[in-house]
């Protein structure tokens, strides 16, 4: 059942049925976001080899990047609308959100001018080498022609989720995957085309769901929107991009942590009995694959934060707190899945890209298990993120993700190659799970307490 314009189910149903009906869909839908690029790369490996899953690697901080401006602007309209409705406040939202939108398009457009204008140079600081840039060409101009409409999308399906429509969001971001998982196959292997291919494939699909996605604002169920509300306005498009906030360090983080790890990882395994490519085309297969994990965490928490908001904003602090709690046992279990599968399945994920020989099949291996061995605490990290974020902490929410990827990551792998030589690179992750899920207990203890404070204090006033 999509939802309705009455809100106050948000309040009075059952939690654990209200996060399988909001997370479910949005688990799907990231989890499609994520095969985008899988897809092209199981293809690509299948069809053109290792070389051409190195130009998807090369690329891959392009779209990370545009994702990140998206769930900047999406996330926090998405935090913005649950808050605002929680408060009664329609007009508000709606104005927040047309707000979003056009931010979301004049994004959009940028990325698309600089991204044509500066293709080679970028692609030389993400860690191309002369060996495969004619590969990163190919592949990346198609991609960088559908940013425009990957950033709207992305943008949107967080504001249809929040919406009440998480079922519309899956279907939007499904559709354009199944498009390109269909056009890439015959693009590469019947046409030839190669990873040009894949990179038109890949935008076909884009935008597809970016029609489906404007289509539905015509019919939202919460708000209505007007012209006037998609006239700029500085206090509240602050107001939205603070509490997108977190979203955006999570996402620009993995572009950060790729562009350095890439030319790292073409530096010191140019030393190494690996070479330079094949490092860069492994970490890159791993951070796909781990994208599936994330999208599955990430869904949770999203998929809780409309019901987080709304209770946080409705004075409900007994159910925020049940619904924090619920998504972190669901999010916990998904995260031992995932270990076990990185830690004793690694050869099945690698075969599925393609096999090029035992020196490439050795190094994916020992990244799936190195790189990944504390998935299990991200999933607490990646909880605790998206909840402080939706309970109007964009701050906290900022530090818990800037902590992972930044903070601990970056001084880890440039220290660690020194002694350990390119598989420091790969410890380097583990050493920023363990540190930022400290910091992360940390956050959300306050947090309990304080919310403990308050239920005492309502129940104080009741009696």
């Amino acid at each position: 059942m999509e939802q309705t314009k009455d809100n106050s189910y948000f309040a009075t149903a059952p939690i654990g049925g209200l996060i399988a009906k909001f997370a479910i869909p949005t688990c799907l839908s990231l989890i499609v976001v994520a095969l985008y690029n899988i897809v092209d790369q199981i293809f690509i490996g299948q069809g053109v080899g290792y070389l051409g899953n190195g130009a998807t690697s090369v690329i891959f901080p392009f779209t990370c990047a545009a994702s990140a401006l998206a769930l900047l602007v999406g996330d926090g309209a998405a935090s913005f609308l649950s808050l605002k409705l929680g408060e009664n406040d329609k007009k508000g939202a709606a104005k927040g959100v047309g707000n979003a939108i056009a931010v979301l398009v004049i994004l959009g457009v940028l990325l698309l001018v600089v991204g044509l204008a500066a293709l080679r140079p970028l692609s030389r600081l993400f860690g191309a080498t002369d060996t495969l840039m004619p590969y990163v060409l190919d592949y990346g101009y198609p991609i960088i022609i559908g940013l425009p409409f990957l950033v709207i999308l992305t943008g949107l399906n967080s504001i249809i989720r929040a919406d009440g429509s998480p079922k519309f969001a899956m279907l939007t971001m499904l559709t354009g995957a199944v498009i390109n998982c269909i056009l890439d196959p015959l693009f590469i292997f019947v046409f030839k085309w190669g990873v040009w291919g894949a990179g038109v494939a890949t935008a076909a699909g884009q935008v597809i769901s970016f029609i489906i996605s404007i289509a539905y604002l015509f019919h939202c169920h919460n708000i209505k929107l007007e012209k006037r509300g998609f006239v700029l306005k500085a206090n509240t498009v602050t107001s939205v991009l603070k509490l997108g906030v977190s979203s955006f360090i999570t996402q620009i983080s993995i572009v950060i942590v790729v562009i350095l790890s890439n030319n790292l990882l073409t530096k010191y395994g140019a030393s190494s009995k690996y070479g330079a490519e094949i490092p860069l085309t492994a970490i890159g297969i791993v951070m796909k694959i781990n994208q599936i994990l994330i999208a599955l965490l990430v869904g949770i928490a999203a998929g809780a934060q409309p019901i987080v908001g709304y209770n946080y904003g409705a004075g409900k602090f007994d159910r925020v707190k049940k619904t924090f709690t619920l998504s972190v046992l669901i999010a916990a279990v998904v995260g031992a899945i995932g270990f076990i599968l990185f830690e004793f399945c690694p050869q099945v994920m690698v075969n599925i890209f393609g096999s090029d020989g035992a020196l490439y099949m050795e190094f994916c291996v020992k990244s799936f298990r190195i790189f990944l061995c504390f998935c299990i605490l991200t999933s607490f990290q990646i909880v605790s993120g998206i909840f402080l974020q939706a309970i109007g902490q964009p701050v906290k929410a900022a530090i818990v993700s800037l902590s992972r990827q930044i903070i601990f990551f970056i001084p880890a792998v440039l220290i660690l190659p020194r002694f350990m030589g390119v598989e420091g690179i790969l410890w380097a992750a583990p050493v920023g799970d363990g540190l930022s899920f400290i910091v992360s207990v940390i956050f959300i203890i306050v947090e309990m307490k304080k919310l403990n404070r308050d239920i005492k204090q309502k129940q104080v006033k009741v009696n």
